[in-house]
């Protein structure tokens, strides 16, 4: 099936565009909230703690989230939890056309709007997932990706020209208003039809029964680990960006934004081709291949002197983000049964959630080290956990085949 047909579907066009608006807007508040706070405060530790806040919500109820998604309507959950941001981002805009604005008020907000995106995989991506015929989900799941990296570009490139030219109020103010056009989207989808069969329980112990699957099967081992190094150790990068900008190279604004849109922009290339490319979609091993390829060429951006060759290793490394962002989702809908899905999704989220440890020792790092060395710590450090889990996954293999 080609995009154009997966597009003709209605609800998944409505779910494809809903996650477009609502991510670039959500990338948008960040950099254009980071910037200010750096602005405010020159610290790197003070602009990581902005971003650690809207991550937070995603290891404190990434697993809950999965479990009210497979319960309850994810259209209503979907719709409320747009309406965080919503919220959220109009608060910030009062606060700050009235001067009231203080940066411990936009990490509340960061906190607010991470509800959203707590329940993004287990709600949005997997009905986009559901919407897409059989046989199709690497497809459907690839595009929506592709379409996620282009809003990682676009939301830091407005964010930073908004900011530099207009001010926070204004720029958050145009995330506000997107946010209610989301919502809109979210309430025109038509309601999923009731699973069949006993409904999970909504407790502990239907998390704790996809988490001990999760264990035993192989695929889902390496999705939750890859996602805990890439997250902790590798996209951490981004909460230092406006220090290591300014420090490394003397630049603001809106080249930190062109610099931020740098690697979504390789991983829109890499997503197209992973959308349009034939045969049999890749497998586990170019979800390891793209992850570790990232944290290689984060290495060299550390290190490098000129500004546009940071932003070109950039552009390089999301072609390895797009197959570690397109994979993480679809091998782990695959490797799970149906009526399981949405939980082991909130249990990748889960892990997602665990962002935070990496943007405050990032931020740390930044500030005692300097934001160069401090990534190379990071990305090195990223690099050693990852070779140990493949190592063990590689003797605990060896141990079953005996």
């Amino acid at each position: 099936m080609s995009i154009v047909a997966l597009l003709r579907l209605p609800d998944y066009r409505r779910v494809w565009l809903l996650g477009g608006i609502a991510n670039a807007m959500r990338w948008l508040e960040i950099l254009a909230g980071t910037l200010w706070v750096f602005e405010q405060t020159g610290s790197a530790l003070a602009v990581s703690a902005v971003v650690m806040m809207r991550a937070l919500p995603m290891l404190l109820l990434g697993a809950m989230a999965g479990a009210l998604a497979e319960r309850f309507d994810r259209r209503l959950v979907l719709a409320g939890l747009q309406a965080t941001s919503a919220v959220s981002a109009g608060l910030v805009v009062l606060l700050a056309v009235t001067g009231l604005l203080q940066p411990w008020h936009l990490m509340a907000q960061g906190l607010i709007a991470g509800l959203s995106w707590s329940g993004e995989m287990a709600t949005r991506r997997r009905m986009a997932a559901d919407l897409a015929p059989p046989g199709e989900i690497v497809r459907a799941i690839a595009f929506d990706t592709l379409t996620g990296s282009c809003t990682r570009a676009l939301g830091p490139l407005l964010g930073g020209a908004l900011f530099q030219w207009t001010g926070l109020a204004f720029a958050v103010a145009i995330a506000c208003f997107f946010h209610l056009v989301a919502l809109g989207l979210v309430l025109r989808i038509r309601p999923p039809p009731r699973p069949e069969g006993p409904l999970p329980p909504l407790s502990f112990a239907g998390i704790a029964e996809a988490a001990a699957f999760a264990r035993r099967e192989p695929r889902l081992r390496l999705v939750l680990a890859m996602t805990l190094v890439m997250n902790i150790f590798a996209f951490a990068y981004g909460a230092v960006l406006p220090a290591f900008g300014a420090v490394a190279f003397g630049v603001s604004g809106a080249a930190i934004g062109l610099l931020a849109a740098a690697e979504p922009f390789g991983a829109l290339l890499g997503g197209l081709w992973l959308t349009l490319r034939p045969g049999r979609p890749p497998g586990p091993a170019s979800f390891v291949l793209g992850s570790a390829s990232f944290l290689v060429l984060l290495l060299l951006v550390a290190q490098v002197p000129s500004y546009w060759l940071a932003l070109g290793l950039l552009s390089l490394g999301g072609l390895g983000t797009a197959r570690f962002s397109a994979l993480q989702t679809s091998i782990a809908m695959s490797a799970a049964p149906p009526a399981m899905r949405s939980r082991v999704l909130g249990l990748v989220t889960t892990c997602i959630g665990c962002s935070p440890l990496g943007v405050l020792a990032m931020g740390a790092l930044a500030d005692g080290l300097g934001p160069r060395l401090g990534m190379v710590v990071m990305a090195g450090a990223g690099l050693a956990v990852l070779a140990v889990f493949l190592v063990r996954e590689r003797l605990r293999e060896g141990g079953q085949n005996h």
